[in-house]
């Protein structure tokens, strides 16, 4: 398990969680929520860096993942929802003395941001989607053969278990930017690797994935929900996405009155997987600063 300094911790309900926080305090606050098996670590600093030239930047790790540790109790553990995970997100506001931020979510962060939209429609200032969905089985699919990639157990060692990140992020992640970003992937896989382990150096979050696939699974479809919403809406989606299509993109877009999409009104952004890749990130953060400003 590696702590930085600017690692920071709160015992929130069921959660002992982890964030950080960059940029000046008197700065409007934005939120950055993070997906599947994911940690704050997986924002990239450039992007964060951009962002919190205007804004206070806020990021964590969710329940069962990275530093952030959820109390399970007694196995079998019960799982949890979108809900409760946007809930945690609420908490944290609520820690930092945040009344409305701007909420941006990636992935599974994407679908928690929306959820944290709907539940909690005074707690939003705006809201920006990037490679997510709305629930709908029909949009949004994965690739034939990602899903088994993805809920494959890693193998046990070290390196073994790296590899295998860093291969998943290949599989889902940008193809025209691929072998640029092929460095920055293993570096990151180790790195994440490392961040999530427990004290004795084993895995910190064992079934924590499969929780996390069962609260998507179960979370239905928000389309109705999202037609209600009337905060300002940005959607990012890339045409190259191996695990949410763009059509989810598409959909959520379509969904939230007023929403606004992010590049080719068919591609959106070129190039982009499911991924944040380098040669995106001024494109991206652009986009979500024109947004949010």
């Amino acid at each position: 398990m590696t702590v930085k300094s600017e690692d920071l911790f709160v015992e929130i309900e069921d959660v002992k969680l982890c964030y950080r926080v960059e940029g000046d305090s008197s700065h409007p606050p934005v939120l950055l929520i993070m997906g599947l098996n994911s940690q704050l670590i997986h924002w990239p600093q450039q992007l964060v860096d951009k962002l919190k030239e205007k804004y206070r930047v806020i990021r964590f790790d969710n329940r069962d993942s990275g530093l952030t540790r959820w109390r399970t109790g007694q196995p079998p553990a019960d799982g949890y929802s979108l809900g409760d995970m946007a809930d945690d997100a609420i908490q944290l506001l609520d820690h930092l003395g945040i009344d409305k931020a701007d909420i941006v979510g990636a992935s599974m962060g994407g679908m928690i941001a929306q959820r944290l939209a709907i539940n909690y429609p005074a707690r939003a200032r705006s809201l920006c989607s990037i490679m997510s969905t709305t629930g709908n089985i029909w949009v949004g699919y994965a690739q034939p053969g990602v899903i088994a990639e993805l809920i494959k157990e890693p193998p046990s060692d070290p390196e073994g278990a790296i590899d295998h990140v860093a291969a998943l992020y290949d599989l889902i992640g940008s193809d025209t930017y691929a072998a640029e970003e092929a460095p920055r992937r293993r570096a990151l896989a180790e790195a994440a690797y490392k961040r999530s382990l427990d004290s004795n150096g084993g895995p910190a979050h064992a079934g924590g994935g499969a929780r996390q696939v069962g609260a998507i699974l179960l979370a239905g479809d928000r389309t109705k929900e999202l037609n209600a919403l009337t905060l300002p809406t940005l959607v990012i989606h890339g045409n190259e996405d191996a695990l949410i299509h763009i059509s989810g993109g598409k959909a959520t877009r379509d969904a939230i009155p007023g929403a606004v999409w992010l590049g080719d009104p068919e591609k959106g952004v070129e190039g982009m997987g499911h991924d944040l890749p380098q040669p995106l990130l001024d494109t991206i953060a652009a986009g979500i600063v024109a947004h949010i400003k």
